[in-house]
């Protein structure tokens, strides 16, 4: 970490100074006069081209009817020495909503095991931790939710981390230590391919007004914090979890209607392990609104407790099922009720009931998935059927749908109703 401030900057210069200072220990001790590149197994590449289509099912005045509209290639490049492993993945597409060429760098790391028991992963990388089957209470890393509502891949939910992970491996227990040196929030609503509530006109928007937000983004500045310790007992993974940076989506926003990222600590534990015939699972976090602790800034996120409880079971042959029961509760609600001037309170919790389906067909080539949410504290709910087909070993389609409902417009689900969507993919991969 000390390296890291000193060396300042970006990432890539820092992968390629310890790329370069590895090989040269490298290349001393094996006392060879090679070149530098034949220390390197030869290149693996993989990726897959695909084209994707999306369209509402009813009319929003403030989207375009396609909800995503894209063709995208993704190539994978991995090599590795006797020092370390090395991996790019990067995705660029012609999109149809935004009308241009995007890219996206999803890896970019050199992972090195120095020791027996100390793991070292730099770069790009997607980060995951925590016991929930999409609900994520201590997994702080960042999300793309809005990807996943627009009908993307499931893959396209994880957004990813420019970070430093260690993992030490001990007796007592593991530790994972993850430093993010520049905030990496969440790839969140923004209007330019969902319609949402905007609490301050009070009505729905979308491309018409987009958010605009105020970004923490001073490298070794605005950084951030994270570290899981674990261990199995008794085929039980135990974990205790701690975060320091900010909310990942907007968690407040300014008087002047700029939306801002709040300081967040998280603290949590799970459990999780063989329950009955299937694998139960709980999680709780407590998250420490560091600018509003005392809750009476309305424009700011309040304190909360998470909680999660769930249970996943294979039900039949290739058939599985999981149910989850997940609460955010507000804490310091009167003080957040006293400092509210005008607009309309939000619950002191709100319940959310998962249900996820799998069932594979045909040999397996076949997999139909549902992956549900209903809310019975905002009266909403959001459906992600799936139909997964491996036509050949290289050939994949794809048919889904985003299905929303909700009673109240301000609600979570209930805001995206006019996102429900139908789409349908076709991907070859190489």
């Amino acid at each position: 970490m000390i390296m890291l401030r000193i060396l300042g900057g970006r990432l890539i210069p820092i992968l390629f100074i310890i790329t370069l200072l590895a090989a040269s220990q490298a290349v001393a001790a094996e006392k060879e006069e090679a070149s530098f590149f034949d220390q390197f197994s030869p290149i693996e590449v993989h990726g897959f081209f695909e084209m994707r289509a999306g369209y509402r099912t009813q009319n929003d005045p403030h989207e375009k009817d396609r909800s995503v509209m894209e063709s995208r290639l993704q190539v994978e490049l991995f090599t590795y020495t006797d020092w370390a492993e090395f991996k790019y993945k990067g995705d660029a597409w012609l999109d149809g909503i935004k009308e241009g060429v995007e890219y996206d760098t999803r890896e970019a790391w050199v992972f090195t095991r120095p020791t027996s028991f100390m793991d070292i992963k730099i770069g790009r990388q997607i980060l995951t931790w925590g016991t929930g089957d999409l609900v994520f209470l201590n997994d702080m890393f960042p999300k793309d939710w809005q990807s996943y509502f627009i009908g993307r891949d499931k893959e396209y939910l994880k957004a990813p981390s420019d970070a430093a992970k260690v993992s030490f491996f001990t007796e007592i227990g593991n530790l994972d230590l993850v430093y993010t040196p520049k905030f990496d929030p969440d790839r969140y609503i923004t209007g330019a391919y969902i319609s949402y509530w905007d609490g301050r006109q009070k009505n729905i928007v979308g491309q018409d007004h987009q958010v605009v937000a105020n970004t923490p983004d001073e490298w070794f500045g605005d950084d951030e914090f994270a570290l899981r310790i674990y261990k199995n007992i008794n085929n039980y993974e135990l974990a205790l979890y701690g975060y320091h940076g900010f909310w990942k989506r907007p968690g407040g926003e300014t008087p002047g209607g700029v939306a801002i990222f709040p300081r967040l600590n998280v603290y949590g534990a799970s459990a999780r392990g063989q329950l009955g015939h299937g694998i139960g699972n709980i999680e709780v976090a407590y998250y420490q609104s560091v600018d509003d602790e005392d809750g009476y800034n309305p424009r700011i996120h309040n304190s909360e407790i998470r909680y999660l409880a769930g249970y996943a079971q294979d039900l039949a042959k290739d058939f599985n099922a999981s149910l989850q029961y997940y609460i955010e509760h507000m804490l310091d609600y009167d003080a957040y009720l006293d400092g509210l001037s005008g607009g309309r309170a939000k619950d002191r919790a709100r319940h959310v009931v998962t249900l996820m389906l799998t069932k594979l067909l045909l040999n397996q080539n076949l997999e139909l998935s549902l992956a549900s949410y209903f809310s019975p504290s905002d009266g909403d709910a959001y459906l992600r059927p799936i139909a997964h087909y491996k036509y050949t070993d290289k050939t994949i389609l794809e048919l889904g749908a985003n299905i929303f409902w909700g009673e109240e417009s301000h609600t979570f689900f209930g805001q995206f109703e006019n996102n429900t969507n139908v789409y349908a993919a076709i991907r070859y991969c190489f």
